[in-house]
């Protein structure tokens, strides 16, 4: 086997290097205000159909860094997501990052109004909150309630959308699209089915190290 790293960092730089030259090998231009997050994207997933299917409001990464740097509250919808978003760099930059998918009464709410817990915990998040952003990388009834709540006159800081399945996915993608360039909310969202909690934490790690290289 030839071409052995020996750190971390070393195996990152060159799989950004054979993505990069993927993406030339696909004719495939990226603006470079969304590089890094289609890139740090097709990383976690080994995915190249990221790069065609991940949709960027107007200004969304760099609307949503400035957010970032304000110290936003970020509720995701699994705690898978929540444990994949950089730690070291939320704690350099002040945002605190909650998921309330186990907390017991969102487990309450769901079941006596007959919906999902990602449904309940994005609505009580919006109760607890006045400024939130949202990470939803599973359950499209998070994305569905999000809708709801701005047509109610809720206004998320930012949406990352990327849930993955079968069932109301694809819907819900394009309704929270459509809400967002609505009310004017940044939003990155993966359209089609595939998504998933690792395609969260990646974009929310994209944009947080971007952040990191600006102020080295």
């Amino acid at each position: 086997m030839n071409n052995i790293f020996s750190s971390p960092a070393e195996i990152e730089k060159e799989s950004m290097r054979i993505i990069g030259e993927g993406l030339q090998k696909r004719n495939l231009v990226i603006p470079e205000e969304n590089l890094d997050v289609v890139m740090r994207t097709i990383h976690t997933t080994a995915d190249f159909d990221y790069a065609d299917s991940l949709y960027f409001t107007k200004d969304a990464c760099s609307r949503i860094i400035n957010e970032l740097t304000f110290g936003t509250a970020i509720i995701t919808d699994t705690n898978m997501a929540l444990s994949g978003i950089s730690k070291k760099a939320l704690a350099k930059l002040g945002p605190e990052a909650f998921c309330f998918m186990a907390d017991p009464s969102i487990e309450e709410l769901s079941k006596k109004n007959g919906t999902t817990r990602a449904y309940e915990a994005f609505g009580y998040a919006s109760s607890r909150f006045e400024k939130a952003a949202f990470v939803s990388g599973n359950a499209p009834t998070a994305l569905i309630r999000l809708c709801e709540l701005m047509e109610e006159g809720y206004r998320p800081v930012f949406i990352i959308g990327v849930p993955v399945g079968f069932v109301n996915v694809v819907e819900s993608k394009e309704e929270i699209i459509k809400a967002c360039e609505k009310y004017n909310i940044p939003a990155i969202v993966a359209r089609g089915n595939k998504g998933g909690s690792n395609v969260a934490a990646g974009i929310m790690n994209a944009l947080l190290y971007r952040i990191s290289r600006k102020e080295s």
